[in-house]
């Protein structure tokens, strides 16, 4: 074998793994929706679990890249370690795809059907079709299509000029030796663990064992311990992603490892027993791609079986092993191993806003509270939620920042835009929370009172401010059309309350009802109630103007104001319910 032998193998090497990076990466990207669906009927049942963790990784093709995401997923709080060891378990299973897919090369046959099967049949033919949808189609979701038909062909041509490449490997002695070597099952084991532990990708390695045994020298015997051995190196993308997250999302590599290592220790004892007592002769055979293929998947599916059942056990040896801390861990919010897949990164954005959402909220009702019962424990849980609504928006605006550099498909575009927008909102409407506490404060400083027409027009205005957060958060946490369409029309008649309300209150400091310091204290009030009632339309036209797929949130509202009649409707029936009470003197 010659250096330009070599040299075609290294080229064929690269273009094998980045035809399986690409097409991942646009498996994920296309399958975004499909991934986010999947994660949502997660449940603790153990079947259903492991078929999240199959589905998912014969979508995107990488055990790796499922593990990865479990991990992010336990460290952010969108799923238990519990789940996350069936999801673990299933993916070994759904991993074994790709050898499938990869022995489909092995076919011999002068049958021409059966010939068609074969990927240098039909792979040219995907490759046309992948870079007409790439390069001509304006889609989004058609120019993904094209990157992973693309990827796929990239994949197999690279195999394919491997494969050519080692061929000339069957002459070469030295070559013959090390695989007469390899038949030492510790030394298969550690071979195929290091070998993929250096690519991180358990089914590239696979194909890469599928290649040399295209040069007839790979015997079963020595490639049955090399599969499982990338079993074991496949765990090390999972460790690396784990670095720096809570103790669950450790734990969830840790299983994943523990897993892979027991069932190699099981299976590899059960192999050396039934290789020295039996000696079957066909582990003395030459591998085909397709015998691979099985072995590949018989291992993993004993594997599985083999524990599966003993997934609590697995939990709790994963956590005497990752100990807790004797202090509070800090919550990890976002976690930036799952950019790599919008359609998941937004999931838990969504997730973190919506318990940013439900921060400002109860800040703005306990600033309400704070107007007719003052406590400082009260006051000190209002700043500090502020403080919470201000980090945040920090982090998700952040992250979502980082997430727009990543490609996203149209409908993730618009969800990143609409939660951008969205965090503003809801961290200024926690800002007049606080703005609200110190008028509270003022007023127990300074010993004001409002008039009792004053105080039962306030109590009027706060019902309706307590309404419009509820439909607010309703709609968002829901994702509701109908509710956020609630929202508009009682901003409207909030609106309204509050000009009236200012002239009543000038009507009573000219009569000397009502003092000028208090006055002041009643305008910062009416200011910042109908503010945040302006946010909650804010945030509510986002939800309508996501729906509509349109960015212009002016428009949106004017168009409302002006065509709907459900819109009059609502309003007129807020305002019959948000009638200032009849004055009793001034």
């Amino acid at each position: 074998m010659d250096i330009f032998k070599i040299l075609t193998m290294i080229g064929g090497l690269c273009l094998f793994l980045f035809g399986m990076n690409l097409m991942g990466q646009a498996l994920e990207r296309r399958a975004g929706g499909k991934l986010r669906t999947l994660l949502d009927k997660m449940t603790s049942n153990v079947f259903a679990g492991f078929l999240t963790g199959l589905g998912v990784t014969a979508i995107i093709q990488s055990s790796s890249a499922t593990t990865v995401m479990v991990v992010g997923f336990v460290n952010s709080g969108l799923m238990t370690l519990r789940q996350a060891i069936n999801v673990i378990m299933g993916a070994n299973v759904g991993t074994t795809v790709t050898a499938w897919l990869l022995s489909l090369a092995g076919i011999d046959s002068g049958n021409v059907w059966i010939n068609l099967l074969k990927p240098a049949s039909f792979t040219p033919i995907l490759a046309l079709i992948g870079i007409i949808f790439y390069m001509f189609c304006k889609d989004t979701g058609k120019k993904d299509t094209g990157m992973i038909l693309l990827g796929f062909a990239t994949l197999m041509f690279g195999m394919d000029t491997m494969s050519g490449a080692m061929a000339g490997l069957k002459n070469v002695p030295g070559f013959t030796e090390l695989f007469i070597m390899f038949k030492n099952p510790i030394l298969g084991v550690l071979v195929g663990a290091v070998l993929t532990a250096v690519i991180q990708s358990s089914s590239a390695s696979v194909g890469i064992l599928q290649a040399l045994a295209l040069t007839g020298q790979v015997s079963y015997a020595a490639a049955i311990p090399i599969i499982m051995g990338q079993n074991i190196g496949t765990c090390v993308t999972a460790i690396i992603s784990s670095i720096g997250t809570t103790k669950n999302a450790k734990r969830a590599a840790v299983v994943h490892l523990m897993f892979n290592v027991i069932g190699v220790v099981a299976l590899l004892v059960v192999f050396c027993i039934v290789k020295a007592v039996f000696a079957p002769a066909i582990l003395n055979e030459s591998a085909t791609m397709y015998g691979i293929a099985i072995a590949h998947s018989l291992f993993n599916v004993l594997c599985t079986a083999l524990l599966l059942p003993a997934g609590g056990v697995l939990e709790k040896l994963a956590i005497r092993l990752v100990p807790d801390s004797g202090h509070a861990e800090q919550t990890v919010e976002l976690d930036e191993r799952l950019l790599a897949t919008p359609s998941l990164a937004l999931r838990q954005c969504r997730a973190v806003t919506i318990e940013m959402a439900s921060c400002a909220v109860q800040a703005l009702k306990n600033a309400l509270a704070c107007l007719t019962h003052f406590t400082p424990e009260l006051a000190e849980d209002i700043r500090k939620a502020e403080d919470h609504c201000d980090h945040y928006e920090d982090v998700v605006g952040t992250y979502l920042v980082k997430l727009s550099a990543h490609k996203m498909g149209d409908a993730e575009s618009e969800e990143a835009t609409e939660l951008l927008k969205s965090i503003g909102d809801w961290e200024r409407i926690s800002d007049h929370a606080v703005n609200i506490l110190e008028s509270a404060e003022e007023l127990q400083a300074k010993h004001l009172t409002f008039s009792e027409n004053a105080q039962a027009e306030l109590a009027t205005l706060t019902a309706a401010i307590q309404e419009i957060l509820a439909l607010a958060e309703a709609a968002f946490t829901q994702n509701d059309v109908t509710i956020a369409a609630k929202v508009e029309p009682l901003e409207q008649v909030i609106d309204v309350l509050k000009e009236d309300m200012r002239t009543r209150h000038i009507l009573r400091m000219k009569q000397g009802h009502c003092s000028i310091e208090a006055g002041f204290v009643w305008s910062d009030l009416l200011t910042n109630l109908e503010r945040t009632s302006d946010h909650c339309s804010n945030i509510a036209g986002c939800i309508i103007d996501a729906s509509q797929h349109n960015l212009s949130l002016h428009e949106t509202l004017h168009a409302i104001r002006k065509d709907d009649e459900s819109f009059r409707r609502r309003f007129r029936s807020y305002a019959e319910k948000y009638q200032l009470p009849p004055l009793l003197s001034i």
